[in-house]
């Protein structure tokens, strides 16, 4: 079997597995090692230390598992056609770890019987210290928008990306080389909290998604009001790009799909929800959820500075002036 056959073949069982992008890169130093660095530098990883702990894997795609020459890099649409609301589009179904792991297992299962039982491979998914976006704009699959975000010409952004490293030469895809966010600035003009404060940069200490997930203990005072009716993660620097509003996908039935108890949920419903929950409850609620990240402290935390938030908001004074 050629080389060539071999990764077409490749490409299709991976679609055939259900993923929705797919391409081919060699394993190497990461072209964007040194801007990583000085994002780390800048602090604008903020209490994420594990990112600055393995800097050095990440530099260099070959470092993780030792032996790797080619990573099958994969996309994943979780549907940015749903209504916006309290809980981040991506988390509202299953987590995406164990269903992107599951099938890229699939698809290295399948190589070792199209090559061989002895073909050595990894998944990656957003869990390893390798700089996924890197890869997958290397395997030809999107530029890096100014919200930091991969878009890709046909789909947006709102899909996962996984990596499947294997111990085979397979020829590469061509890097996806231009941009095309243009003068566009929606994305750092609508983030309520100022984390993006200049194209192609995020400051994740600013981050509602930072603030609401990673963030550990209380969020400052000077942060709550702005996370807004957000109770985990946060979609807006997407939500407002023109590529989203015109190339993003409908989500489709299956383990992304949005699941009870917590779907179509209104914020303060929500909050009052989780603050209604105890631990057992609401790890019974989300067992095999992403959003089990922030655990139950972190998410009745967020669940109170949102019903916070929705109180003042309903206490404001209602504008009745009118031009006459």
């Amino acid at each position: 079997m050629s080389a060539a056959s071999l990764e077409a073949r490749c490409k299709a069982q991976a679609f055939g597995l259900g993923f929705d992008l797919v391409g081919i890169t060699a394993l190497g130093p990461a072209p964007t090692a040194s801007r990583f660095q000085a994002w780390l530098d800048a602090g604008y990883h903020g209490t994420m230390d594990y990112l600055a702990r393995g800097a050095a894997l990440r530099a260099d795609t070959t470092r993780p598992e030792p032996g790797m020459r080619s990573a099958i890099v994969v996309g994943l649409d979780y549907g940015g056609r749903q209504p916006a609301g309290p809980i981040a589009r991506y988390a509202r179904g299953d987590d995406y770890h164990r269903v992107m792991w599951d099938r890229l297992e699939g698809l290295l299962a399948w190589l070792r019987t199209e090559v061989g039982p002895e073909v050595g491979g990894r998944a990656y998914v957003d869990t390893g210290p390798i700089l996924e976006r890197d890869l997958a704009r290397q395997a030809g699959l999107g530029w890096f928008g100014k919200n930091t975000m991969l878009i890709h010409p046909q789909r947006g952004s709102f899909f996962f990306i996984g990596a499947l490293f294997i111990d085979l030469d397979l020829a590469p895809d061509a890097p996806f080389a231009s941009e095309h966010c243009g003068t566009c600035t929606r994305c750092l003009d609508a983030c309520p909290t100022g984390a993006l404060p200049a194209p192609g940069t995020l400051d994740a200490t600013r981050c509602i998604s930072y603030l609401t997930i990673e963030l550990k203990g209380e969020i400052p005072a000077a942060q709550a009001s702005e996370i807004g009716a957000h109770v985990y993660g946060c979609d807006i620097c997407q939500e407002v790009c023109p590529w989203n509003e015109k190339f993003a996908h409908a989500p489709r039935p299956g383990p992304l799909a949005a699941r009870e108890p917590f779907a179509g949920l209104d914020a303060p419903t929500l909050a009052q929800t989780i603050l209604a929950m105890d631990d057992g409850a609401l790890r019974a609620a989300l067992a095999g959820s992403a959003m089990m990240r922030a655990k139950p402290a972190g998410l009745r935390r967020n669940a109170a500075v949102v019903a916070r938030n929705s109180l003042t908001k309903s206490a404001e004074p209602t504008d009745l002036t009118s031009e006459n």
